[in-house]
């Protein structure tokens, strides 16, 4: 019985381009130094999702934090995912 190459060439196709637009993203993407500010900005957020509203604009934090292990003795990470978030709206002059 031949194996049917459609549906798999299907697959590798769609993850190859992938592959290669993750490459072609890592290498024109620039190095960023550390900004120590945003880092301890990062820090302070709470943790779960805070949105507050001013005059003309939004602002919006959010973080996860888990630790995740293998068994209930076996080795651990832990993720730790914050975003900070503004979004502006100003009205310009003609």
């Amino acid at each position: 019985m031949p194996l049917p190459i459609a549906p798999i060439a299907g697959v590798a196709l769609r993850y190859g381009a992938i592959a290669l637009a993750t490459y072609a993203v890592t290498r024109h993407a620039q190095s960023a130094p550390r900004d120590q500010r945003a880092e301890d900005a990062m820090d302070d957020v709470a943790e779960g999702v805070a949105l507050r509203k001013e005059q003309g604009q939004m602002n919006g934090a959010g973080r996860f934090r888990r630790v995740i292990r293998l068994g209930t003795d076996g080795p651990g990470i832990e993720v730790d995912a914050t975003a900070l978030t503004r979004i502006r709206i100003r009205k310009l002059g003609d």
